[in-house]
């Protein structure tokens, strides 16, 4: 584990062990390196992860990144840097961002853009056949059920053959489900590289 290049093991390869069956070995410094940087690759128990240099994945230009935000992303029409994500770029790292830009939200409680207490909550209105309309976050969609929580907290549950004319899902999320087809790379690394910097 103390070895870097193989100069620790070097020795013994070469040398052999005098009094065990180890004998010596004729390999050179670079073949023996070879073999260290194979050994190292091994994933054991108290492998020293200092060795790894973690991936950057902010590869982008911020000041693109924040002209993007303010200006061709559209990303203003639902966020605010000094409001939902105000210190963004501390709360979460950067996998996680970039993670968020194309799914809208980090995935878990108080996600990208959602408010502290939970995500984003997709509604539904459903008109019934006999005009009344009945609206609440929407639990479950199907080709044969619609399935809501109103406002009150009644669950309901109505069949979509026989009792529904309509039904308007309202997914707070849909911006971002439509522009992810439609954004380059470079524009979500450089947004990536702007909201790292929103400390």
């Amino acid at each position: 584990m103390d070895d870097q290049n193989g100069e620790l093991i070097a020795p013994v390869v070469q040398n052999g062990r005098p009094g065990t069956a180890m004998q010596a070995f004729n390999l050179t410094t670079d073949q023996i390196s070879d073999i260290a940087a194979f050994i190292h690759s091994f994933r054991v128990a108290g492998y020293d992860l200092s060795r790894d240099v973690p991936t950057n994945i902010v590869v982008g230009n911020a000041q693109d990144g924040e002209a993007f935000f303010n200006g061709a992303g559209k990303c203003t029409q639902c966020h605010s840097v000094t409001g939902d994500l105000a210190g963004i770029g501390r709360r979460m790292d950067a996998k996680l961002l970039q993670n968020a830009i194309v799914s809208g939200r980090a995935g878990g409680r108080g996600g990208f853009g959602a408010p502290a207490e939970g995500g984003p909550v997709t509604t539904v209105t459903v008109t019934l056949t006999d005009g009344k309309t009945v609206e609440g976050k929407l639990d479950h969609l199907d080709d044969f059920l619609v399935s809501l929580t109103d406002a009150d907290g009644n669950h309901l549950t109505y069949d979509r053959n026989r009792d529904v004319k309509s039904v308007v899902v309202h997914n707070p999320l849909q911006y971002h489900i439509d522009m992810l087809p439609k954004w380059t790379d470079d524009e979500i690394h450089n947004l990536t590289a702007y909201l790292v910097t929103l400390k």
